[in-house]
């Protein structure tokens, strides 16, 4: 008897050893890290036809990809999460529908920390390289584009991105018109460029990126403290009130990259831009 009870001990013994070695062996959920992102935004974030060793493809836009800033700095992060990284794109006005519908984890697409958004999501540290600031863009055929100061726009036709606060920074400028608000960013440089409207407001990292891609768009920068007042702290991730735990690990991914990891990275991006438009 007592070698019965000895070997089925020994069967047993055998069972529960494969058991735990397949259980070891058994892959571990892998974590993806979905993101919206309207790409259309240069330099932070646009759409490509063709892979490159920088872009990610676009889940829900077949056979096309996405690459910028935003995009970068998003494969960072999941790289130190150990992640996949899934974009979509999604139109600036349903990002954070999209994100509180759960369609999303994270919005990375240039979005600024805004009191009126922080009351429906909430946001990560900042990401950008440098503090925002706001420009003037113009057609250096426009007689605006000698202008040094905001009161010099005095009587000016603006537009930019309707829902953004390049929109409504228009009415920080004095006597300037501002005409109806546009659907992108691309549609304000349209509207420079064909004359439609004198001027836009801009992020001066887009601005400087469309200055350089295109010979008839200029810059108007203001001296410091004369330009416009931006009640934000600049450009994070945004995040559902109840996704904490995600934030503080995002966070935590973002103290990992470095100021001239940064400065690094949005030179490849500017450096890319320039290689497509020349």
């Amino acid at each position: 008897m007592k070698k019965y009870v000895a070997l089925l001990v020994l069967v047993l013994g055998v069972f529960v050893v494969a058991y735990l070695g397949s259980e070891r062996e058994k892959p571990r959920a892998e974590l993806v890290l979905r993101i919206g992102v309207e790409c259309d935004y240069v330099p932070n974030n646009w759409e490509e036809k063709y892979p490159t060793d920088f872009n990610v493809p676009i889940a829900n836009h077949e056979g096309y990809y996405a690459d910028g800033y935003d995009i970068q700095i998003a494969k960072a992060v999941a790289e130190k999460l150990d992640a996949s990284l899934e974009v979509k794109k999604i139109p600036w006005n349903e990002l954070i529908p999209a994100l509180q519908n759960g369609e999303i984890d994270a919005v990375f697409s240039g979005m600024l920390d805004t009191q009126e958004r922080r009351r429906s999501i909430s946001f990560t540290e900042t990401y950008e390289v440098s503090r925002t600031e706001y420009v003037v863009i113009v057609n250096t055929g426009s007689p605006y584009a000698d202008a040094k100061r905001i009161t010099d726009f005095s009587g000016a036709k603006f537009t930019a991105q309707k829902n953004t606060n390049l929109y409504s920074a228009i009415s920080q400028i004095p006597g300037a018109v501002a005409l109806p608000a546009v659907e992108t960013v691309p549609d304000m440089l349209k509207a420079v460029t064909t004359g439609q409207a004198d001027a836009s407001v801009i992020n001066i990292d887009t601005g400087r990126s469309y200055e350089t891609s295109y010979k008839n768009i200029k810059v108007i920068r203001f001296p410091e403290n004369e330009g416009f007042k931006l009640g934000f702290s600049g450009i994070c991730a945004g995040l559902r009130k109840d996704s904490k735990p995600l934030i503080t690990r995002i966070n935590d991914a973002l103290g990992r990259i470095t100021k001239s990891d940064r400065r690094r990275i949005m030179d490849s991006v500017i450096s890319r831009i320039l290689g497509y438009t020349s």
